[in-house]
């Protein structure tokens, strides 16, 4: 709660207990931002519960609302041995600006850094919002490109964050 008396949303790992919530924000995700993401709502649509479940492991994160549904989302998966790509990340359109996001990112890269991995993530060029909260959380462009996905003219460009930037959950930058 704020000061001025405020419920403020929840940002935690997500748990076993939290795939129906996991599944309901990351399906609105996909379906409000298609061109954010590398994976598409066909695609996830069709998930066994097992590929859901196996999606809100560590360090998977959801954002709750003072009423408890589910109004964002952020995690991660080793791409490659020592380096975790942040993924997923998305957050309904009016809780956006409010710093959430750096929320997000605080325990997916603080879970990162515990396990001694490298923080990469992908942007979409000409997303000038979601580039700029990610500068502003240390993370700097590599200047390498790709498609968002196979058969995508839409491109994403690299973004890491330097190994001196150990950020932990709730630690100023």
């Amino acid at each position: 709660m704020t000061a001025h008396g405020t419920v403020m949303p929840e940002v935690r790992y997500a748990t076993a207990e939290d795939l129906d919530r996991w599944r309901a924000v990351r399906l609105r995700s996909l379906a409000d931002s298609p061109d954010a993401f590398g994976s598409t709502l066909e695609r996830e649509q069709g998930f066994t519960e097992e590929e859901w479940g196996e999606r809100v492991s560590p360090p998977a994160v959801l954002v709750l609302d003072y009423q408890a549904a589910p109004i964002g989302l952020g995690g991660g998966f080793e791409v490659r041995p020592g380096v975790l790509l942040v993924v997923a990340m998305w957050l309904e359109p009016t809780w956006r600006g409010r710093g959430l996001s750096r929320q997000v990112l605080d325990l997916v890269v603080g879970w990162a850094r515990e396990h001694d991995l490298d923080v990469e993530l992908d942007v979409p060029r000409g997303n000038t919002s979601a580039r700029a909260a990610y500068e502003s959380f240390g993370f700097v462009a590599t200047g390498v490109e790709e498609p968002l996905r196979e058969g995508s003219s839409l491109v994403v460009e690299r973004m890491v964050l330097p190994r001196d930037v150990r950020r932990t959950p709730g630690s100023p930058r």
